[in-house]
């Protein structure tokens, strides 16, 4: 969330974001500081009573007994009305962090203005879409020939929205984690990536397997937690299945304070990632690109306030990188204040090129998020001068398997059916080609 003296220094700044981001009628920052007045007034009314109390229970050891009397009932009577003030000031404080809670992140000036994703600006192209000459097959009808997807059977077995990873596709997925990984810990990789983007680090990224679950109050502190029918939510353990690797990655450092030296720090996760997709009917329902469960990697990293900018910077060339090097094309999507999520200051998309659907489809995203997650889960570090700040945190996609691996067998399909797999997979695996099975 935003430090309340910040709104109040830029009332106007948070008001315009509040509009931009399309969330005016459910956040009224005008409401919110008359609230903060509220607390701020019962503190000090407090914080008087308690030094009042504290004076007349210093008096009463010095005076007579008749004196004493008096300033027994006295304290006696202070005490009940910091009783009284206690209450009403943390029922206060309550409804200022609820209404804390409801404001979106500022955004940076470069950001578009826009209602929705139509709105969002195209920054580049890389790479040309390549033109068959044969009628191009989509990713069911590829996989269920090669026998590498069955979403029909995943239908009977699970429901709609739920598929199988089969023979070479399976091999597939370990081939992407793995070479995530590899390119992620690579050295020249990273120093190359950093120089062109400006970011002072070259600092591997740490990999992880995280947990699946998150309580339900930490996934409110990452400010993940609500539309609540967006995750899976198990009341009776207050435990929420995670949506990304993010979600469990983000709070590593909650309630630490880093020291200048650790940072960066990042983090290459993988997991699977649970979705409700509820909104989605009659959205992507063949196929895999829109489902219910598919395993992630997901970047996440813990900077100084200085290189948050900058660190996202490298994220998106990282992205570039590896998607390159699987050949596939994509463009750079800068997207506008209307498509934001509430804590990002700055997202950006890539989407890959699907022959199929003759148009690019969402892979990737990256957001920044300066220290609005950071103040909520209390991670912080104490910088030069020796002033303690809250970190700034990015998360950011590397490879979504399931949609990589659509855009994959869709791209290098052959007029035979058969499947190239891309160069930079094939040390991995150990095929060049995915073919059908014999029967």
């Amino acid at each position: 969330m935003l430090d309340i003296n910040f709104i109040k220094e830029n009332k106007e700044l948070v008001k315009k974001a509040v509009i931009d981001k399309q969330l005016g009628e459910s956040v009224d920052i005008e409401k919110l500081l008359d609230q903060y007045q509220t607390y701020a007034d019962l503190l000090k009314k407090v914080e008087n009573h308690r030094a009042l109390r504290n004076q007349l229970s210093e008096n009463i050891s010095k005076v007579s007994a008749d004196e004493r009397t008096k300033l027994i009932a006295e304290a006696s009577q202070v005490k009940e009305e910091i009783k009284s003030s206690e209450k009403d000031l943390e029922d206060a404080e309550v409804l200022l962090n609820v209404l804390l809670k409801q404001v979106p992140n500022v955004v940076d000036s470069e950001v578009p203005v826009g209602k929705d994703e139509s709105e969002n600006v195209i920054l580049r192209q890389v790479g040309t879409p390549k033109k068959f000459d044969f009628e191009v097959k989509d990713h069911v009808d590829l996989g269920k020939y090669l026998d590498i997807i069955d979403t029909e059977k995943a239908v009977e077995v699970s429901g709609s929205r739920f598929y199988y990873l089969k023979n070479e596709a399976a091999l597939l997925e370990y081939a992407i984690v793995n070479f995530v990984f590899d390119t992620l810990r690579n050295p020249e990789i990273l120093k190359t990536l950093a120089a062109k983007t400006n970011n002072p680090s070259t600092k591997a990224f740490v990999p992880v397997i995280p947990p699946l679950f998150i309580k339900a109050p930490v996934m409110d502190r990452m400010a993940r937690l609500h539309p609540i029918d967006e995750r899976y939510y198990f009341e009776k353990d207050d435990l929420v299945l995670i949506g990304s690797a993010e979600h469990t990655l983000g709070p590593l450092h909650m309630d630490e304070t880093l020291s200048l030296s650790q940072l960066p720090i990042r983090y290459i996760g993988f997991s699977p990632a649970f979705r409700r997709e509820a909104g989605s009917y009659g959205k992507d329902t063949k196929g895999i690109i829109r489902v219910h469960i598919f395993d992630k990697l997901e970047m996440e990293s813990f900077t100084t306030a200085e290189n948050g900018l900058v660190e996202q910077d490298l994220i998106v060339a990282i992205q570039e990188y590896m998607i390159q090097q699987l050949g596939i094309p994509y463009q750079v999507v800068a997207i506008c204040t209307g498509d934001m999520g509430k804590p990002d200051y700055r997202q950006m998309d890539m989407e890959c090129w699907m022959p199929s659907q003759n148009k690019y489809r969402e892979t990737h995203t990256s957001d920044y998020m300066t220290d609005y997650q950071s103040r909520r889960l209390s991670t912080a570090y104490v910088d030069s001068t020796g002033k303690k700040r809250f970190v700034h945190m990015n998360d950011a996609t590397a490879f979504a398997v399931g949609r990589i691996l659509v855009a994959i067998i869709e791209n290098y399909q052959q007029k035979d059916g058969t499947v190239v797999v891309p160069e930079a997979l094939r040390k991995y695996v150990n095929f060049e080609v995915i073919a059908p099975k014999e029967k």
